[in-house]
């Protein structure tokens, strides 16, 4: 089974798959830091985020950079949103997505176009959504945890900023699949939206099953 998780920044969608899997017992991928990786690399480079090749040149990096804590910043993921516009970028990031998600024991994939590219067939597909205050309100509450110098109505900007990119580049843009779930969890816990999602995920399977033939 593949379920493919997409929504913006800070919507919930993170926490929502890593306990899909969980609950499902199935392999995780968080897309997102594929392109986190691209930004730090680049950074490391000395390379220009708005420029194709500098950008592209930064997608060889090695897979235990993905567990670098360093890639969950604020300015890595500016950096990732800016990288993600280039389709050099994403058709080089586009295989290994694509073969995470069809391996023998399913996966989920969580993203902003896992449902709409990478895996288009997938059997479930939620599309994670939030008010941009509301997203704004967990990144500023999170980053004050962590204890991370934080502006609130910079970080509100910074959320306007990338959803205005990631929805509006010419590949792959950020918008729910035809036939994905909308999970709006502005006003929910992340304990209530984790069971909504569960909830979304086993209606879809019964409904799947019941059209089976006997």
């Amino acid at each position: 089974m593949i379920i493919a998780v997409d929504g913006p920044t800070a919507s919930g969608k993170g926490t929502i798959s890593k306990q899909l899997a969980k609950y499902f017992a199935l392999p995780f991928l968080d897309t997102g830091l594929l392109y986190r990786a691209v930004g730090w690399t680049l950074r490391e480079q000395g390379g220009d985020a708005d420029n194709p090749a500098d950008a592209l040149a930064a997608c060889q990096f090695e897979s235990a950079l993905l567990s670098d804590p360093a890639l969950r910043s604020e300015a890595v993921g500016g950096l990732a949103s800016r990288v993600s516009v280039h389709p050099q970028v994403r058709r080089a990031l586009d295989k290994r997505q694509r073969d995470f998600a069809y391996q023998p024991a399913g996966a989920v994939l969580d993203g902003r176009d896992i449902g709409t590219v990478i895996a288009p067939d997938a059997d479930v597909k939620l599309f994670v959504t939030a008010s941009s205050e509301a997203r704004a309100i967990r990144r500023f509450e999170e980053m004050k945890r962590r204890g991370d110098p934080a502006d609130f109505d910079d970080i509100l900007a910074d959320i306007l900023k990338r959803d205005e990119r990631d929805k509006n580049r010419a590949t792959a843009p950020l918008k729910p699949a035809e036939d994905a779930d909308l999970l709006d969890t502005t006003d929910l816990t992340i304990d209530a939206a984790v069971q909504q999602a569960i909830a979304m995920v086993n209606a879809k399977i019964s409904g799947r099953r019941d059209k089976d033939p006997a």
